[in-house]
């Protein structure tokens, strides 16, 4: 596995467009369903290790915070043929075996992803009711094979401030992850 940092977007980003399927229900799922509410854009996949290390917690805190009234998305975007874990089908079965109660859509072009300028798994990319970015960084602390609990603690307080009508800690720290697995020639020139 490539170890990776997150590209630390400049807040104030406006969220671009998107519309992918959910593999899961073969629904359409768009930014424009989000309209007025604030989202958490994750970009993730079924195989990291970074990912696994806290899928069961971060699967707790995003169906909690659907019920704030927060939207969630979480986004493949990784090259199936080259990593067949992260199909479709192995999609659905994750999201069904985690009881994921949000969107787990794939973006197979993977432009979605560039769109973003999303770099690793996990990648976390919180916006505002206006879609304006607040918050890009780690979940927690901790990491495969660390010490630290998997608590959520950086992203927890940055949704509560989000949703309570508070201010983001400027103070943030990337995700690190697996390194999105390119198609060959869609390599993005934002590293």
């Amino acid at each position: 596995m490539s170890e990776t940092p997150s590209t630390m977007l400049e807040i104030g980003f406006q969220a671009p467009d998107f519309s992918l399927p959910e593999p899961t229900t073969g629904k359409t799922v768009s930014l424009a369903d989000y309209e007025g509410r604030a989202l958490l854009v994750v970009f993730a996949c079924n195989h990291c290790p970074y990912v696994l290390h806290i899928i069961d917690s971060f699967t707790e805190f995003a169906n909690q915070a659907l019920q704030r009234h927060l939207g969630v998305v979480m986004i493949s975007a990784n090259d199936v043929t080259g990593y067949p874990a992260d199909s479709p089908e192995n999609m659905a079965a994750l999201a069904e075996r985690q009881g994921f109660e949000f969107p787990y859509l794939y973006d197979e072009s993977q432009q979605v992803a560039l769109a973003y300028r999303a770099a690793c798994t996990p990648d976390f990319f919180l916006f505002d009711s206006s879609h304006r970015l607040v918050y890009r960084g780690q979940y927690d602390s901790s990491r495969p094979g660390s010490q630290a609990p998997v608590d959520g603690r950086d992203l927890k307080a940055a949704v509560d401030a989000v949703l309570g009508g508070g201010e983001v800690s400027a103070e943030q720290i990337p995700s690190v992850g697996c390194n999105i697995k390119w198609r060959a020639g869609n390599e993005p020139d934002y590293f």
